[in-house]
């Protein structure tokens, strides 16, 4: 059993701390047996339990388990980015979420890592032309977890959503690597226009509670855009804008602004 382990966390080092961990969770809480066993301990790979928590969610009189169990299955063993994406959101999340202690609450219970996973199997969807099922996981994901994203939108890896209440990322919106965000976050567009009309959010960016960024408008990489922000024009790389509408006010103050989580302005 040592063994299998250890060569599990060298394979795998992420499922083999998840699986451990679950473990763990067993034995301090038994009334949760049920619960990991059949969402983590029962799966032999990470692709398998995220397909698994991820029909369980979304299922509903209209799509059973089973049909978006295998719609998950065939995502992440023709598209294997998308697990190594998963993966990564769910370090970004222990690494920047104050509140997540192991790598195991994301799987379980955050429905901002959830959400995110969804909308990439339904990014994958829509890629292959199979948008009214893509449309479909967009939708139960919006009922389910309170997070509307478009499934033609493209977001990087490394993605943190923080309380994940109430997100909207449109169409045409562009995320970038190691972003993270927090709740009641939009990326919309300025009315009826079509074509390009979200923003582009570059990588390590760090979007504050409640912040509106509207319009095909540029993020630059590293920057902070304060809580309440209303943004409408271009922000530059390595900024601070607050406001409404959204103006520089300074440096972002670090390298690395949405793995700092730093959001308080410092003048000077």
């Amino acid at each position: 059993m040592a063994e299998t382990r250890t060569h599990l966390a060298e394979l795998d080092p992420v499922w083999a701390r998840i699986r451990s961990e679950a473990e763990q969770a067993v034995i301090d809480e038994p009334l949760l047996g049920g619960l990991v066993h059949y969402s983590i301990l029962h799966h032999p790979s990470i692709e398998r339990a995220l397909s698994y928590r991820m029909s369980l969610k979304l299922a509903n009189g209209e799509m059973s388990e089973q049909i978006l169990r295998e719609i998950c299955d065939e995502a992440y063993g023709r598209a294997p980015e998308l697990a190594l994406s998963g993966r990564a959101d769910i370090t970004a999340t222990y690494e920047r979420d104050p509140a997540c202690h192991r790598f195991l609450q994301p799987v379980l219970f955050f429905k901002g890592f959830q959400a995110v996973q969804a909308y990439r199997v339904a990014h994958w969807l829509w890629t292959e032309g199979r948008k009214d099922l893509a449309y479909f996981f967009q939708m139960r994901s919006s009922e389910v977890f309170g997070i509307d994203i478009h499934p033609a939108a493209r977001i990087g890896k490394g993605i943190m959503i923080d309380h994940a209440h109430s997100i909207v990322i449109g169409e045409t919106a562009v995320v970038g690597d190691n972003v993270s965000m927090l709740h009641s976050v939009t990326l919309g567009g300025t009315g009826k226009e079509e074509e390009d009309r979200h923003p582009k959010i570059g990588d390590g960016v760090l979007i504050g509670a409640g912040a509106k960024v509207l319009g095909n408008i540029k993020v630059g990489n590293c920057s902070r855009i304060a809580a309440g922000s209303v943004v409408l024009k271009d922000v530059p790389p390595c900024k601070t804008v607050a406001g409404v509408p959204a103006k520089v006010v300074g440096e972002a103050g670090c390298d690395q602004p949405s793995i700092s989580m730093d959001q308080l302005f410092r003048g000077g």
